[in-house]
């Protein structure tokens, strides 16, 4: 179904939470927050791709694990995440709606 452009960037972030997103993960985006100034934060709570991913965060290894590990092991999980911002940004560029995109992962399997 043809559908027209969007008339402002709210109602292209929500295709995307909505339909393009459930298109490529069979769910919807769990949460989605604006400043009403241009910036958006899409949540998914259990996103696929990080599900199977963890953190080991027990009492003995916290405190013996090196910084420079846990910055090795938090760069790593995050590379999981390029390609996804990449495809959002890729939507939203085709939709006339130029972009940055980021993303976080502080609880993992959630992603924003």
């Amino acid at each position: 179904m043809e559908r027209p452009r969007f008339s402002n960037h709210l109602e292209a972030i929500k295709f995307i939470c909505k339909d393009f997103w459930s298109e490529l993960f069979k769910k919807q985006i769990d949460n989605l927050k604006t400043n009403h100034r241009g910036t958006f934060v899409l949540q998914d709570i259990r996103f696929c791709w990080l599900t199977r991913m963890s953190i080991d965060q027990s009492p003995e290894n916290a405190a013996s694990e090196e910084p420079s590990i846990m910055a090795d092991n938090k760069a790593l999980q995050s590379m999981h995440l390029y390609f996804p911002c990449g495809i959002i940004r890729g939507a939203l560029s085709n939709l006339g709606i130029p972009c940055a995109v980021s993303a976080d992962i502080s609880n993992l399997p959630a992603c924003e």
